[in-house]
Formats: structure tokens, C-alpha cells, sequence
């Protein structure tokens, strides 16, 4: 396969795809309203198009059972501000009506909780890798891909599998994956995936200042993010979620063949099927060595 940076017009000209986590359940205890915060978000995408006439901004909702594109900056007219606002304006109708779309679909699914509820971020991850294989396979001249995840919502267990699937996905095309955490607590999720990808990970200490957080850390190109001193993680949490009931572990058995990994010892594999002839001992009578 051809090379992403032997087709790029420029190491300045930029693709980003946003991924905005929409979850009501956390936005409904959040300290930054989401109409503020999706203003924040407006000027940050306009930004970007100041920048460089060529650059080019996709923005994926994320909800808790769906997701889907609601802003497509190359959509825009190209006559100038005018079909840039119009567009703008339909996608903050395109928002609203995603937002009523999925409290619907999610009202619907009696197993969802709201004390639990997690966005759909391996389905944005997914779309935002799709849409930018399509960008590769376009033409002769593509911008320089990144990609943007601004995460609330606490991550899904239920998820590790198809998030780290995108994660070597978008580390095998070069794909950088950038994060900005507006919840409380932060997700490993994306401090794996930013460290993985060459990305970065942030978690602003100020909302109110989101769109300044923005601008200054995520703005800038890949190219000249090699002159400057963006914020690095100070640590990375890299545990993983068993696939038996995808819970979040520190020690765990995986299988040799698939490298399933699971919380409790198993005679057979559930995911490939091999069968298990050692017997292991139990991890939770183990003594802790971790001292």
C-alpha cells in the first residue's frame, strides 16, 4: 500500500475528524453545559479552517447507542463565509436532532442505565477510520490525518476489544489520536490510544477556558508539533478487560492461541475453542507481589 506521507499536499495542510462524546447521562451532571460546550467546539473547528484553506474538519457524535456524522466542512461553500456559517448552523441541527435520535434508540434498550451509561466510542473511532481510508483511496493528494476524541463519558469495558482494534488500526496508517478529557475522572482508553498513536492526551483543568485549551494544544499540525512542547501523559493505565465479563483487571489468565484474556481460570477458550488441559492456580487466593 502507498504510503500516507508520499500523497500528503503539504506537512502543513490538515484532516481532522472530532469525535464529540453526546452522552445525556453525563451531560446532564456536567459542570460545562453542552450548548457552551459545543460552542467551544464551533470556534475550534473554524479555527482550524482559518489556518489553511486546504485543511478539513469531520465531526462524529458519539451517543450511548449510536453514532454518526453531523459536520463535514468540505460540504461547506466555497464562496466564503456565508455557506461556511449555513453550514455551521446545520450542523448544530444535525446535533440536536443525532442527541433526540439516540435517547430515543436509547429509551428503547431497557439494559441501559444511567448511572452506567457509556458513549459509543469504538463506533466513532470506527467511522473516523472509515472516512479517512476514504480520503486515501480519493485521489492523488490528501490532507494529514489526525484524529480528535473529546471524551466525557467513563469507558465502556464492554468495549476493549473493538477500541484497541481501532487503536492498531489507526497506529498501522499513521493516524494519530489526540484527546481531550472534559469529564472528571480519566479514560485509559485514550491514554492508550494517544500513546500508541503519537497522540496527545489532555484533561483541562478549566472548562470555561476549553476553546484556549483547544486552540493552543490540538490546533497545531503534526508537522509542527516536532517544534514545541505539547503536554505529555504522566502515567498510562494499561489494564485490560477480560472478555468473560468484560471487566477491567489487573491480573488475568490469557489464552495462548487467540490471546483472549480472562478474569477467571477457564477450561476452554470461548473465543477460539482450545481447550485447556494445565490446571492454574487461582489468581484471587495468590498472594499480592506487587509490593
Amino acid at each position: 500500500m502507498t504510503s500516507a506521507h508520499s500523497k500528503l499536499y503539504s506537512d502543513d495542510v490538515s484532516l481532522v475528524v472530532v469525535v464529540v462524546d453526546t452522552n445525556p447521562f453525563f451531560w446532564a451532571a456536567a459542570a460545562l453545559p453542552f450548548a457552551d460546550f459545543f460552542a467551544h467546539l464551533i470556534h475550534f473547528v473554524n479555527s482550524i479552517l482559518l489556518l489553511n484553506h486546504l485543511n478539513r474538519v469531520v465531526v462524529i457524535a458519539a451517543g450511548v447507542s449510536s453514532c454518526a456524522y453531523i459536520l463535514d466542512s468540505s460540504d461547506a461553500s466555497p464562496s466564503g463565509g456565508v455557506g461556511v456559517s449555513d453550514t455551521f448552523d446545520r450542523a448544530s441541527r444535525k446535533a440536536e436532532e443525532f442527541i433526540a435520535q439516540d435517547a430515543r434508540a436509547t429509551a428503547g434498550n431497557g439494559s441501559v442505565a444511567s448511572a452506567n451509561a457509556t458513549s459509543l466510542l469504538s463506533g466513532a473511532l470506527s467511522l473516523a477510520l472509515c472516512y479517512i481510508q476514504r480520503i486515501f483511496r480519493s485521489g492523488t493528494r490528501h490532507p494529514q490525518p489526525r484524529i480528535l476524541c473529546l471524551q466525557g463519558s467513563p469507558d465502556g469495558p464492554e468495549q476493549y476489544v473493538a477500541v484497541m482494534n481501532s487503536i492498531f488500526s489507526a497506529q498501522r496508517s499513521m493516524v494519530p489520536i489526540d484527546s481531550c478529557i472534559v469529564g472528571t475522572q480519566d479514560s485509559a482508553f485514550l491514554q492508550q490510544a494517544s500513546y500508541i498513536t503519537g497522540g496527545v492526551y489532555l484533561k483541562p483543568q478549566e472548562l470555561n477556558g476549553l476553546f484556549q485549551y483547544l486552540a493552543a494544544v490540538f490546533a497545531t499540525d503534526l508537522h509542527s508539533r516536532a517544534f514545541l512542547r505539547l503536554p505529555k501523559t504522566l502515567g498510562v493505565d494499561f489494564r485490560a478487560s477480560c472478555f468473560c465479563h468484560k471487566k477491567t483487571i489487573d491480573m488475568g489468565y490469557v489464552c495462548s492461541i487467540c490471546l483472549s484474556i480472562f478474569c477467571k481460570n477457564q477450561k476452554k477458550c470461548s473465543t477460539c475453542g482450545s481447550e485447556f488441559s494445565r490446571v492454574m492456580p487461582d489468581l484471587n487466593s495468590m498472594p499480592d507481589q506487587s509490593k
